[in-house]
């Protein structure tokens, strides 16, 4: 999948079958939208565009009105919001900065600049609840009498249903917010998951060696970092879960992660209230040795939530937590079919 921002580049393929949309978390309603739109630009001849916006609409009007708390968690990070479109078979991925600029484009001067002298487009699919432009004021039916009127078809797909629930971004929202994961699998089609380079963290593992011998052995994290920006990523999940972890070894490993700020025992320490997804594997790969899985790009699947994140006052008192969590991680993993 080759991949834009912004619209001034000459390998943007002239012409394209499109849908538009923010694609958080690229559920199984997003995936059924993308296969009917690679089987429209196939019936053309075009490749299958998608065009997203980074940041989220509703970060950069939280940032706007300086009300932080509007901006919705965050699904899925920018670089699995792409692998996953990527997955699906689109051609071509474009992402427009949202600004001031197209937050204040009337509707009508999207179509005509954006869609038509800039993409060229043939195709146009949207969801059902679909606005654009300046104050939303830009809907499915504006966009047909366009498309009539300007030459490229236009079509809409309805809601996608799983056992009667509405999928949307919403939907999964909710359901990782809960701390049902099973849910949330079964409206993206696949387990949750979080990928990313893993870096140097707190090196804990060394002074809970102190504390409790063999320790730093035993808890060894991988640590995946999020965004300093100011639309930084907010998960719509947090808490102690059980995980599995790829591309470290032919098999996933089982694991021990949390995903959030990591309470912290010192104020001033490298994290500095970032959200931070640390996991421990319960099976270290010997392989890796003790700094190898630095730079690596791991993907951490999230299957169980064992409980809410929380704050420990001593470093003794971290290493029995982490000890009992190991323990629950292991008697989860212990009771599911063979296939996990």
């Amino acid at each position: 999948m080759k991949i834009f921002r912004g619209l001034r580049h000459p390998g943007i393929a002239p012409g394209c079958a499109l849908t538009i949309g923010n694609f958080d978390g690229v559920h199984r309603g997003h995936q059924a939208m993308l296969a009917l739109l690679r089987s429209e630009a196939a019936h053309r001849g075009v490749p299958s565009c998608v065009m997203t916006f980074e940041p989220h609409p509703r970060d950069y009007f939280a940032a706007v009105q300086g009300k932080p708390d509007l901006a919705p968690a965050r699904i899925a990070t920018f670089r699995d919001k792409l692998a996953e479109l990527a997955r699906c078979g689109v051609d071509q991925t474009i992402v427009l900065p949202f600004n001031a600029r197209l937050a204040s484009q009337p509707a009508e001067a999207f179509i005509e600049e954006t869609l038509v002298r800039g993409l060229g487009v043939r195709y146009v699919l949207v969801g059902d609840d679909f606005r654009f432009g300046a104050r939303r004021a830009g809907d499915y039916a504006m966009l047909d009498a366009a498309g009539q009127r300007l030459g490229f078809d236009v079509a809409r797909m309805q809601s996608y249903e799983v056992h009667g629930l509405r999928v949307s971004s919403s939907a999964v929202r909710e359901a990782l917010a809960a701390g049902r994961l099973h849910e949330a699998a079964a409206l993206l089609g696949r387990p949750y998951a979080i990928s990313g380079h893993v870096v140097h963290g707190r090196k804990l593992g060394r002074a809970l060696a102190e504390t409790a011998p063999g320790a730093a052995d035993g808890f060894r994290t991988l640590n995946l970092r999020f965004s300093r920006r100011a639309h930084a990523w907010k998960p719509a999940a947090s808490g102690i879960f059980v995980v599995q972890v790829h591309g470290l070894a032919p098999e996933p490993l089982p694991g021990v992660a949390n995903l959030g700020v990591r309470p912290s025992l010192d104020p001033n320490d490298v994290n500095g209230g970032r959200v931070l997804l640390e996991t421990h594997c319960l099976e270290w790969p010997q392989h890796l040795g003790a700094e190898g899985a630095y730079g690596k790009i791991v993907r951490v699947d999230l299957l169980h939530k064992l409980h809410d994140e929380l704050r420990y006052h001593s470093l003794a008192a971290l290493t029995e937590g982490i000890a009992r969590d190991c323990a629950g991680a292991r008697a989860w993993l212990a009771a599911q079919p063979a296939r996990i």
